[in-house]
């Protein structure tokens, strides 16, 4: 069994900075990949950045250059800084893990950019 919690989330202005974190505890061996996804309200959940256990980082379009993926060396949390956030950042961030063919989930933290 897996438990992943998140935090950090909340209220920033536009152009604010937040960093997002996540716990992750149980049978967290063999990881393949951590990630953060976001789903705003009345859309998809979408993929937002990932980071495999051989230290490769993939983001989507729109945070490149403002979101940094990390993750500790045991792969036992995981981080999201978001710098420069705009309002379209509004959504619920949840982290990922996949570990061989299983895809954990945290409940999700809200993050509302608004001035």
């Amino acid at each position: 069994q897996v438990s992943l919690v998140e935090s950090g989330g909340g209220l920033v202005q536009p152009g604010g900075s937040l960093r997002l974190s996540c716990a992750a505890s149980g049978s967290i061996f063999s990881i393949n990949r951590m990630g953060w996804y976001r789903q705003a309200p009345g859309k998809q959940r979408e993929l937002v950045a990932t980071l495999t256990s051989v230290g490769n980082t993939n983001y989507r379009d729109s945070v490149k250059g403002r979101f940094t993926i990390s993750g500790a060396n045991a792969m036992n949390a995981m981080y999201l800084q978001m710098n420069s956030l705009k309002p379209e950042d509004t959504a619920v961030y949840y982290c990922n893990l996949l570990i061989g063919v299983r895809s954990y989930w945290g409940q999700g933290t809200q993050v509302t950019v608004s001035s």
